[in-house]
């Protein structure tokens, strides 16, 4: 069949919407009808190509440094079809996208842990994760990849059934969005992996998409006080929606406002998620983390920084714990269901958290807007044409 879609032909130049070819699904795949898909800033970071698969990865499977990628991975759609042996799903079922697969066999999955399924190990390199082969082609007949296996920028893609998670058909598609990427990332990087308790101090820089989840996640764990670190005042002013009760505009103020509300304890727990993590905003963090405490790294790192310098004694005798997480320590199958019921009791807002919606075709200034801070979370809605 024919579909439209954003592709990156080249790192570092903008999204080219244009038609493509899609196949049928086969064995183990959904072919499936995009109707809203939320702008993850990292897949800005994967057009600017500091995602870029490992180029001794893509030599292995004889694939050039650069393979035409259709952009993407939070989405949630319609089933239209499926392959042979996908019981799971049937034509009109309502889904949301995970860029985690879960296979449910491999050690990780046996073992509670499905956030490290080793199928989601290769997300990033092209082809099928059912059989290495591609679904998607450009308009002459060149193989595209389709980031994290999924290729939301479409408004058609075929993805593994292991990358799908069904909903309830009475929820709203436009925000069930966000389920796939943003809301279990930060909500678990507060509530799972800093395991927040009630009464507890919890501090979250970087105050976007991700951290915003995050700040839901502490206040729904019964957090007394949530610092919402970022320098741009539209997020500052946004935060306090979503339970934080201060705001910083840089960690370092962020340390006066926590040495004083806690008496010098300082934070209970630190979720880092900004655009990007420097080697800075981690010892940054960790100035902010008590004694016992716990500091989690939930944003990407910049693409030069390959370690950090950690005062070890500090860190030793206090006992800290540094940690990062994948999809906010969450398990698809059963956290993406858990936050539907936290939305729909009103516990978890997802509406209020997407700030504006673009048609496919402004995809390039849908992300302009979110380098420039103006977004928490924008999203493709496909009924714009």
């Amino acid at each position: 069949m024919r579909s439209r879609a954003a592709i990156l032909y080249e790192y570092g130049r903008p999204w080219t919407v244009e038609e493509f070819d899609l196949d049928p699904p086969r064995a183990g795949e959904v072919l499936l009808r995009l109707v809203a898909t939320g702008l993850c800033h990292s897949d800005e970071h994967i057009r600017q190509g500091r995602l870029a698969p490992p180029a001794a990865t893509l030599q292995s499977l004889g694939l050039p440094e650069m393979s035409p990628t259709i952009g993407g991975h939070e989405g949630s759609g319609i089933v239209m079809s499926v392959g042979a042996g996908v019981n799971r799903f049937t034509p009109g079922d309502h889904v949301v996208t995970s860029f985690v697969a879960v296979c449910g066999q491999c050690r990780w999955c046996a073992s509670g842990m499905e956030y490290l399924c080793d199928k989601g190990s290769g997300t990033l390199a092209p082809g099928m994760p059912t059989d290495g082969t591609f679904r998607h082609h450009s308009a002459d007949g060149r193989n595209l990849g389709h980031v994290s296996k999924i290729g939301a920028f479409a408004e058609h893609t075929v993805v593994s059934a292991d990358s799908l998670v069904k909903i309830d058909p009475s929820f709203p598609l436009m925000p069930a969005a966000l389920l796939a990427c943003a809301a279990p990332t930060g909500y678990g990087s507060a509530a799972r992996q800093a395991n927040v308790r009630g009464g507890d101090t919890v501090v979250v820089i970087g105050a976007g998409g991700i951290g915003t989840a995050a700040i839901q996640g502490a206040r729904i764990s019964g957090a007394a006080r949530i610092i919402a670190v970022d320098p741009i005042e539209f997020k500052r002013v946004s935060a306090p929606t979503f339970g934080a009760t201060h705001t910083a505009a840089s960690a370092l103020e962020a340390t006066e406002l926590v040495r004083d509300l806690t008496r010098g304890v300082m934070a209970d727990a630190v979720v880092v998620a900004p655009a990007m993590i420097a080697a800075a905003d981690v010892d940054a963090a960790l100035k902010l983390t008590r004694k016992g405490g716990t500091c989690v790294l939930t944003g990407l790192p910049a693409p030069q920084t390959h370690s950090i310098d950690i005062a070890l004694q500090d860190f030793i005798l206090m006992n800290k714990t540094l940690s990062g997480t994948v999809f906010g320590t969450c398990n698809p199958r059963s956290a993406i269901p858990l936050l539907a019921t936290l939305y729909g009791s009103g516990q978890l807002l997802l509406d209020e958290m997407i700030t504006k919606r673009y048609a496919l075709a402004d995809i390039n200034d849908a992300y302009a807007d979110l380098v420039a801070g103006q977004l928490i979370r924008g999203v493709i809605d496909f009924d714009l044409g």
